[in-house]
């Protein structure tokens, strides 16, 4: 629940609370408060309960987390029955963006080789710009309409 409090913060909080409340009260607060903290997770758990006995046996494993988004969407995605993670392996993002980027720069990649030693363009689409009259055609730039 705290865990990005640091370990200076926590002096700070400590030395603030015996300033503000005193070193005679400070036991007496801590406690009333972890006590309000115990009392208030017997209501929720209590609740919860109460709400699994009203819904039935259909939904006796049902768990309150998978209510958050993506809890559930992270529950499904790791579902083997619809096979995800097998089309999730099938993508090598890493290849696939190393061979968009020698497309870009005019390289040619060791698949990309093979494909056109092989007659055929394998799909590939040459994305480098040929400037074959010396003309640009991009339009002049306006600073004042934009």
């Amino acid at each position: 629940m705290f865990n990005d409090i640091g370990p200076l913060e926590l002096v700070t909080l400590v030395v603030l609370a015996v300033l503000v409340f005193g070193p005679d009260k400070l036991p007496k607060l801590i406690q009333d408060v972890t006590r309000t903290i115990r009392k208030i997770r017997e209501f929720s758990e209590s609740a919860k309960q109460d709400i699994r006995s009203e819904l039935g046996p259909e939904f006796k494993d049902f768990e309150f987390e998978d209510l958050n988004p993506k809890t559930f969407i992270r529950k499904q995605l790791d579902n083997d029955e619809l096979g995800l993670k097998e089309i999730r392996n099938g993508f090598d993002l890493k290849k696939e963006m190393a061979e968009v980027t020698d497309a870009v720069h005019g390289r040619d990649s060791d698949s990309s080789a093979s494909a056109s030693s092989s007659g055929s363009s394998g799909g590939r689409i040459d994305m480098t710009k040929k400037d074959d009259d010396g003309k640009d055609d991009r339009p002049v730039f306006d600073a004042d309409a934009t």
